[in-house]
C-alpha cells in the first residue's frame, strides 16, 4: 500500500521529530487501524519501506497444537506470515498518517514548551493579563505564545488584574496536563517577594546578604528576616537601599502591601523582639525551647503595635519566627508580681499567727 514516507520524515525533521519516532508511532497506528477492520488476524504487524513508499501489514494465523499429557492445553503456534493490507486500506491509511504527524507535532510543541518552563519553576517571569470568559475563576497569563494560569488561590485578595496589563508571577508550577504543559503561576506566593528583592539587591545576588524567611499575608503585610553573610554590611540597609529606592521598586509590584524587614538572629529571644517591629519588646522570656513557646513584654502603649489589626503583626511575628509567641503588657505583670508577692507575705502572716 502507498504511503509517501520520504515526505513524512521531511515534514517531521522540520520540528526535530526523528524518523525512528515517526515510524513507531505510524506503524503503532496503522497496526490498531487495521485491527479494526473486517476479519483482521489477532497477530499482526506493519512494515513500513520509505524506499519504496509503501508499508505491508503482515498477518499471521493461529495454528492449534495437539494437546499431549505433559501439556493438556498448549499454545497455538503462528503460521507462516502473509500479506493482509486490506485492498481499501489506502484513504484509512493516509488519515491516520495525518493524525499521527499532527499528534507528534503537538508533543514536540508540548515537549518544547515544557523543556522551557520547567527550568523557570521557582522564578519569577512577565507576562499579559488574559480575561477568559470561559474560566472566570482563574486569570490566564499569556507568556509568549504559551498562557499560563493563575488559579484563585494564588491571587491577593483585593488585587484587580485587568485586561492586557503586564504582570509579573511567581512559577509555583510546571506540569503535563491532559491538554498539553499547565504552567501555575502565584501572585500570593511568599517567594515572589524573596525573587522581587534578588532582583533589586546586589548583595543578595553575591550572598553577602541572605533573606532567612518570610512571613506574608498577601496584600496587606509581609515580614522579612536578614542577616549579614560579610563583616560590615547592613543587612536591613541592603534591602532598603539608598533613600529606600529598593524597597519602594519591590512594594511597587506588590500594590498596597506593606514590608517590614527585620535582623534574623540564632538568639530565639532577639528575634522574636525583633519579629514584633514595629512594636518595641520590653524582655523576651523563652517558656520552652522544646514546644517552642515564648512570652514577650510590651509597654501598655505598644501593646496594640506589637498585637496589629485584627492580631495581624503578632501573627506574622510567629510565622517568621517558627515560635508561638505570647504578647504580655510590662505593667499588668508588674501589678501581677506585686499582687502575688502581697499574697504570699499575707499567707506567711497568718501562718505565724497560728
Amino acid at each position: 500500500m502507498e504511503l509517501d514516507l520520504s515526505q513524512l520524515h521531511r515534514i517531521a525533521a522540520e520540528q526535530g521529530i526523528e524518523a525512528e519516532t515517526l515510524d513507531e508511532a505510524l506503524a503503532q497506528a496503522l497496526k490498531l487501524a487495521y485491527s479494526k477492520t473486517p476479519n483482521a488476524a489477532k497477530h499482526a504487524r506493519v512494515e513500513l519501506d520509505e524506499r519504496a513508499g509503501s508499508f505491508t501489514i503482515w498477518a499471521q494465523d493461529e495454528i492449534p497444537v495437539e494437546p499431549t499429557e505433559e501439556d493438556p492445553r498448549p499454545r497455538p503456534e503462528l503460521g507462516e506470515p502473509y500479506d493482509d493490507t486490506p485492498q481499501d486500506f489506502g484513504r484509512v491509511a493516509a488519515a491516520t498518517a495525518a493524525q499521527v504527524i499532527t499528534g507528534l507535532f503537538r508533543k514536540a510543541a508540548d515537549d518544547k514548551i515544557f523543556g522551557a518552563f520547567s527550568g523557570q519553576k521557582g522564578q519569577i517571569i512577565n507576562g499579559i493579563i488574559q480575561q477568559n470568559s470561559r474560566d472566570p475563576q482563574n486569570i490566564h497569563v499569556a507568556v509568549g505564545d504559551v498562557e499560563a494560569i493563575l488559579p484563585r488561590r494564588e491571587q491577593v485578595p483585593g488585587e484587580v488584574y485587568r485586561h492586557g496589563e503586564r504582570i509579573r508571577v511567581y512559577v509555583v508550577n510546571v506540569a503535563r496536563g491532559l491538554k498539553g504543559p499547565e504552567i501555575i503561576v502565584s501572585r500570593s506566593h511568599p517567594e515572589l517577594v524573596r525573587r522581587l528583592f534578588e532582583r533589586e539587591v546586589p548583595e543578595l545576588a553575591s550572598g553577602a546578604v541572605s533573606i532567612m524567611s518570610i512571613a506574608r499575608e498577601a496584600g496587606a503585610r509581609t515580614k522579612i528576616a536578614v542577616r549579614a553573610n560579610t563583616p560590615g554590611i547592613n543587612p536591613k540597609g541592603s534591602l532598603i537601599g539608598p533613600s529606600g529606592n529598593r524597597v519602594r521598586s519591590v512594594m511597587e509590584n506588590l500594590g498596597d502591601e506593606k514590608i517590614d524587614i527585620v535582623d534574623w538572629s540564632n538568639d530565639p529571644a532577639k528575634f522574636i523582639a525583633a519579629a514584633l517591629s514595629p512594636a518595641h519588646a520590653t524582655s523576651v522570656r523563652v517558656v520552652s525551647e522544646k514546644n517552642q513557646t515564648a512570652i514577650a513584654l510590651i509597654k501598655e502603649d505598644q501593646l496594640s503595635l506589637a498585637i496589629g489589626k485584627e492580631g495581624q503583626n503578632a501573627r506574622l511575628a510567629a510565622k517568621l519566627t517558627g515560635w508561638k509567641i505570647g504578647i504580655e503588657s510590662v505593667e499588668s505583670q508588674a501589678v501581677r508580681i506585686e499582687v502575688s508577692e502581697e499574697t504570699e507575705e499575707d499567707n506567711s502572716a497568718a501562718s505565724s499567727a497560728e
